[in-house]
């Protein structure tokens, strides 16, 4: 519906620290949040959070198997290439 957005996501990874390299360090999305070694939230603009990173369940797990059900593709836009 118009007016519609998303207002997180929340993704289950095997290594958080990698995660976080990912997410934090290289698209630039601020950490707001830690639960220990198990999860972390991050936001763009002061949002509480984009997206939710947790190992729950999935900690040292391999990928799924080519074919498997589940995401396919995500955007993130940003206001220049320059700003990535």
């Amino acid at each position: 519906p118009p007016k519609t957005s998303i207002g997180h996501i929340h993704l289950k990874v095997s290594d958080l620290d990698r995660a976080l390299e990912f997410y934090r360090d290289l698209m630039g999305f601020e950490l707001t949040t830690m639960y220990g070694d198990q999860a972390a939230f991050l936001s763009a603009g002061g949002y509480h959070h984009h997206i939710g990173l947790n190992t729950w369940h999935s900690k040292g797990g391999s990928p799924a198997p080519q074919g498997s059900p589940g995401l396919y593709h995500t955007a993130f836009l940003y206001p220049s290439r320059k700003d990535l």
